[in-house]
């Protein structure tokens, strides 16, 4: 193995190509020697596009190989793709799968590398997303302050798992965890209560599937507040923008308007809304061809360092235990999503409602006098 150049193949042709694409954007880093699928018409595809052989056999699979993305759904999800991993692992092949994982598989992995003294990782490209780092960047910077005070989310449950990775990065603990109750409303969420990190916190899950379009037709991705005494902090979408506002105070010896008016207290006098950072709006498919690969990217690199140094990882590895433990815990208690097979995509354009968000209410036309 040349410690500067790995050899790897990806499983998997659907989220796969999105490995493909950035090992791609890697390729000092990386040598793509295989797409493992089983031979449908999308892996002869993308094998065709990125100059890659396709395998349909894990026999067929180079000895040479020293990293697998295995980017097929695990086996809590009904998938093969925990059973390929520990596959993978026994024949001395380190293995980056991506995410969920169930902790049990997860600790299956685990065991399994170790034994074998290669690397099990799992992948989770949301974390690494610009906003999501900027989220949790300012969290973590807010948190030296003062302690949160309530935590509260809205996301789809296929992204269950991200979600409680950015609040594991974004909080100085995540525990104690616990989860007391669970309601079902007559829209498309189901709304969980309880504590994380000795935080209140509430969930908002948009837990409906179309079975013949599962990775579609989500209301959202991530949308997470958290609370402090002074303010909230909001990752308005896991794209972004993060945004400030803070709590609004008016102080006991201002008691007439002319004082307000006068009043110099900086809490007064600051914007009541703030977008943190350089934030850009991106199109969708921006986002999916440029940001998702190069979010990909950096499990990549830090796997190929770990490999290439040594690195256990050990840390990572007991979070990434307690991740999937806490997702199951929220998968289980939430239940099987509602089926919603004549779910059509319809989309809108913002040019629709452009004239709308133009038009001044009569309050403003009076602001402005």
């Amino acid at each position: 193995m040349k410690p500067n150049k790995l050899k790897a193949i990806v499983c998997g042709a659907t989220f796969g190509q999105f490995y493909l694409a950035s090992l791609k954007i890697l390729q000092d880093h990386f040598e793509v020697v295989g797409l493992l699928s089983r031979g449908s018409d999308r892996s002869k595809k993308c094998a065709k596009q990125y100059g890659v052989p396709l395998l349909t056999s894990i026999k067929e699979i180079p000895d040479t190989v020293d990293l697998a993305c295995v980017v097929l759904r695990s086996g809590v999800m009904g998938g093969e793709g925990t059973k390929l991993s520990l596959t993978l692992l026994e024949k001395g092949i380190h293995v980056l799968q991506e995410h969920p994982v169930h902790h049990k598989d997860l600790a299956a992995c685990l065991r399994a590398a170790q034994k074998n003294k290669v690397l099990f990782r799992t992948g989770d490209l949301y974390i690494h997303l610009p906003e999501v780092r900027r989220f949790i960047t300012c969290c973590r910077s807010l948190s030296k302050q003062q302690k949160p005070i309530y935590i509260e989310a809205a996301y789809a449950s296929q992204v269950s798992y991200p979600l409680l990775h950015i609040l594991s990065e974004a909080l100085t603990t995540t525990r104690p965890w616990s989860l007391d109750q669970v309601s079902k409303t007559k829209g498309p969420f189901q709304v969980l209560t309880g504590v994380v990190g000795g935080v209140p916190l509430i969930l908002r899950v948009h837990n409906e599937v179309n079975p013949n379009d599962p990775d579609n037709h989500l209301h959202l991705l991530h949308r997470i507040t958290i609370g402090f005494e002074g303010g909230s902090l909001s990752l308005t979408d896991t794209h972004g923008p993060v945004v400030w506002n803070p709590r609004m105070h008016v102080p006991e010896d201002v008691g007439t308007m002319k004082e307000l008016s006068e009043a110099e207290a900086s809490f007064l006098t600051a914007n009541s809304v703030e977008i943190l950072g350089k934030h850009t709006p991106l199109s969708y498919r921006e986002i999916l061809t440029k940001q998702w690969p190069a979010a990909i990217g950096v499990d990549l690199l830090e796997i190929k360092e770990g490999i290439v140094t040594g690195t256990k990882f050990q840390t990572k590895s007991q979070n990434e235990l307690l991740i999937s433990k806490q997702w199951q815990d929220i998968t289980n208690m939430l239940g099987y999503p509602s089926m919603v097979p004549n779910s059509v995509h319809q989309p809108l354009s913002v040019s629709t409602i452009l004239e709308a968000g133009e038009e001044k209410s009569q309050a403003e036309l009076l602001y402005e006098r």
